[in-house]
């Protein structure tokens, strides 16, 4: 897969360009210990090298277009840190055309970049190279009397690499269900596992225990909100108690070799929304299967999201939380006190995937192999100038949705959305469970 992407991007590049794009490195946590590992996105979409401190070279019109500059072998330091693939591994396991250590980059840089006319590189990702590639360049300059000759340009290797990773392949597709997949069953076991009396960090432990045996990993900090912490959008503390009567809004998503799912489910801990619960949730929802409705080829990303305003600013005067004429309630935006966020964002290697929203200034029409989530909500905060019933009330509902030829197919599914099927899939496991605990106390009688 990696080598059919490589030689796309090759094709879309310029004539008399190379293409410099950088792994990403390690970072200290703390002292001398790191976090774990994760390739840079764009890194190993080209590559499929998932070892830290690496650089392609590319260069479609080079005797060897494809080069990698990686750390060494090195025994002692693999006797701690795990194996590495070395300059040998990188071209026999790695398909590259040529290989060298890393810190050989610099000494080849004024050849790889000598009588090019544009250089693809991003800059501002990686400071330090950022400044060996300027400074590089600044001393060719220097020396174009001797016939020294540096690139003019510099293109943001995002113009090809993130229009390329923005239409999914078969391949990347299937990674991403099977990342939905995991993430669905994981919240399906919260829902039946969360009670009051736990604390939200339990129910994460749960959630990311679930990624785990199944060969994934968070693709992203899991928020677990209860009660009025659910009104909070980046809640990440997840160190609340869960009280008799909350909602539970859960906004968690697993990635799979390299692809991430992203859903968000709001429901209640003791088994039943109450009625203004249910009341704000129906209008989220209502709002939801409303804009996944509209997903096909040639809706603007604009489209959706103005439709997620109408219809919620239309609930909330319902509700009585807004008052007045609809059209200039939106036109002033007074909705922005309860919902502030866009719809939905691409989903991908990156669970805010990259690829333009605008394109010559129009809102980005979608099509087809394009992956979306649409996640509208509404956060009533304690301390809202609101109905006192509503107050400390957060919904957020969130699907992932590929984008095909035919219209649209809603890859998360596999959770339960509607107000009865919650009610009924709680119910169920609690029926289960105290099923379960009798069979285990007769079996073992004291």
């Amino acid at each position: 897969m990696k080598r059919e992407q490589l030689t796309e991007f090759m094709r879309r590049m310029e004539p008399r360009s190379v293409a410099i794009v950088a792994g990403a490195r390690e970072v200290t946590r703390s002292n001398d210990t790191h976090y774990r590992f994760r390739q840079d996105s764009d890194f190993y979409y080209l590559t499929g090298f998932d070892e830290p401190e690496a650089i392609a070279v590319i260069s479609p019109e080079a005797e060897k277009p494809y080069t990698l500059f990686v750390r060494p072998r090195d025994p002692e330091k693999e006797t701690w840190d795990g194996p590495r693939a070395g300059v040998e591994g990188a071209i026999e396991r790695y398909g590259a055309d040529a290989a060298f250590p890393i810190g050989d980059f610099c000494m080849k840089l004024q050849e790889i970049l000598q009588g090019k006319r544009t250089l693809y590189y991003r800059l501002g990702t990686d400071h330090e190279l950022d400044q060996k590639i300027i400074e590089e360049i600044a001393r060719m300059r220097a020396l174009g009397r001797r016939g020294v000759i540096p690139p003019h340009t510099i293109t943001d290797t995002g113009v090809i690499l993130h229009e390329m990773r923005l239409i999914k392949s078969e391949s990347e597709i299937a990674l991403i269900e099977r990342a939905a997949e995991i993430t669905a069953e994981a919240h399906r076991e919260a829902m039946r596992a969360a009670r009051p009396g736990m604390h939200e960090y339990e129910v994460e432990a749960l959630i990311e225990y679930m990624f785990r045996r199944r060969g994934a990993t968070p693709a992203y900090t899991s928020i677990v909100g209860s009660g009025e912490n659910a009104t909070v959008l980046h809640y990440s503390a997840n160190n609340a108690a869960i009280r008799e009567g909350d909602l539970l809004l859960i906004d968690a998503g697993a990635e799979f070799q390299g692809y991430a799912a992203d859903i968000t489910r709001t429901f209640p801990v003791s088994g039943r929304f109450n009625r203004p619960q249910r009341e704000i949730y129906e209008v989220v929802l209502e709002a939801q299967k409303a804009c996944i409705a509209m997903v096909r080829p040639g809706v603007s990303i604009d489209e959706l999201h103005n439709r997620s305003v109408e219809l919620l600013t239309e609930g909330l005067v319902h509700l009585g939380l807004l008052q007045g004429d609809l059209n200039e309630l939106i036109e002033k935006e007074a909705y922005k006190k309860f919902y502030m966020h866009r719809l939905g964002h691409y989903l991908g290697m990156d669970v805010h995937d990259v690829g333009l929203y605008y394109v010559d200034g129009e809102s980005r029409k979608l099509e087809p192999g394009m992956v979306i989530t649409v996640e509208p909500g509404l956060y009533v905060a304690r301390n809202q100038e609101a109905k006192e019933e509503y107050r400390g009330i957060g919904v957020r509902i969130e699907d992932d949705v590929l984008v095909t030829a035919e219209g649209h197919r809603v890859l998360t599914a596999g959770v339960p959305k509607e107000v009865e099927e919650i009610e009924q899939f709680i119910a169920r496991a609690r029926v289960e469970e105290s099923s379960l605990n009798r069979s285990s106390f007769n079996a073992n009688p004291s």
